[in-house]
């Protein structure tokens, strides 16, 4: 099983989040790609999941000026792709996750879990599970 990981991050922390899941997921026998949304392309979603992950901006968005870009180019490709999103917060109660979950569906991507949203610094243990339970 193929998972790719997609992410940007400011501050480290989803990041952090990142080469944790990649651990967890390799642990659970898959193998598993990290990739920085600035060198990911549209061939990084032929995978078995494709996870991303940004963190809350300004008023609770996705990075505007590289991860948006980026979404906005794949966007048109996720009909019937298996997804995964994550990312971390320092404020705010998660509505940009709660709004980055509507818009994937309505591309018709499936999420193949719930999305994983962090106060601040991961745990690494939270986070493993997860990529661990993208191994189905």
């Amino acid at each position: 099983m193929q998972i790719n990981i997609i992410f940007w991050s400011g501050t480290g922390n989803t990041q952090a989040m990142a080469d944790f899941i990649k651990e967890g997921a390799e642990s659970a026998g898959a193998s598993a790609t990290i990739k920085v949304v600035t060198q990911a392309s549209a061939a990084d979603l032929d995978c078995d999941v494709l996870c991303l992950g940004c963190p809350s901006m300004g008023a609770e968005v996705l990075e505007e000026s590289e991860f948006e870009p980026y979404m906005i180019s794949i966007e048109d490709s996720l009909k019937g792709k298996k997804l995964a999103l994550f990312g971390s917060y320092g404020w705010g109660d998660g509505q940009w996750m709660r709004e980055w979950d509507v818009r994937v569906k309505n591309a018709g991507a499936e999420l193949v879990c719930e999305s994983l949203i962090v106060n601040e610094m991961p745990a690494g243990d939270e986070c493993k599970a997860f990529g661990a339970g993208l191994v189905k």
